[in-house]
């Protein structure tokens, strides 16, 4: 949804890159990364959150729920949202040739672009959009995350994301979902850019684990707000 008098354009949902050919099934050590770009102030984010949430626990799905700042000086400030998930989103968008943001708006390895409010156009894009296994493997040992040798036409982003498994319940007190409660799972917590990696084997330093009961993930990015190459648990 757009907030009113902003700038951000709610847009139907399209594909970033067209889908692959026969592409192998997402599984536990290369899932399909669902993200969700989301705000606890925006009456249109209900069904979409309910969405990712239906999807968090399934082995082959990576969902990571961002929530973004826009729609904080609406009414409501969202109690998990933060300038680097707004700033992520942005990347999707300039990289997909958009000049605005809405939301809900989720990516499916960021190579699908969509609302994320129906539940069958959600397992559609993630059916047309698995990446299949061709990006480069990733592998954790000792505190350190090391990337394999592959193909790279650019260098690529790693990422490291930590975000929260537990269901979190969010009495909304104001602004467009005041009144209600809002449920949300793996919400991100932290992301933090490992590095760069060129296609060559490379190994990058984990930082000191944030506090919290939270989980981590390695993702690999064709640059800002490129496809998704690679995506491990940790």
């Amino acid at each position: 949804m757009t907030p009113p008098k902003a700038t951000f354009l709610a847009f139907a949902a399209v594909a970033m890159l067209p889908a692959g050919g026969a592409a192998i099934a997402a599984d536990y050590n290369n899932p399909t990364v669902v993200e969700l770009f989301q705000s606890q102030g925006c009456s249109s984010c209900p069904p979409a959150n309910a969405n990712l949430n239906a999807i968090a626990d399934r082995p082959d799905i990576l969902a990571l729920s961002f929530a973004v700042t826009y729609w904080d000086r609406l009414g409501w400030k969202d109690i998990f949202a933060h300038p680097a998930y707004t700033a992520r989103q942005w990347e999707y968008s300039q990289a997909g040739g958009r000049s605005n943001v809405s939301t809900p708006q989720m990516m499916v390895n960021g190579r699908g672009v969509l609302v994320g409010s129906n539940k069958g156009q959600v397992e559609a894009f993630i059916k047309n959009h698995d990446r299949g296994a061709s990006g480069p493997a990733i592998a954790a040992v000792a505190g350190r995350v090391s990337i394999a040798k592959g193909p790279s036409a650019r260098p690529a982003n790693v990422w490291l994301v930590r975000y929260d498994p537990r269901v979190h319940n969010v009495p909304i007190r104001a602004g467009e979902n005041g009144g209600r409660t809002l449920p949300h799972k793996n919400i991100v917590r932290t992301i933090h850019l490992l590095g760069k990696w060129n296609g060559d084997a490379a190994s990058f330093a984990l930082p000191a684990a944030s506090a919290g009961p939270y989980k981590s993930a390695v993702l690999v990015q064709d640059g800002p707000g490129g496809a998704i190459l690679s995506a491990r648990r940790l």
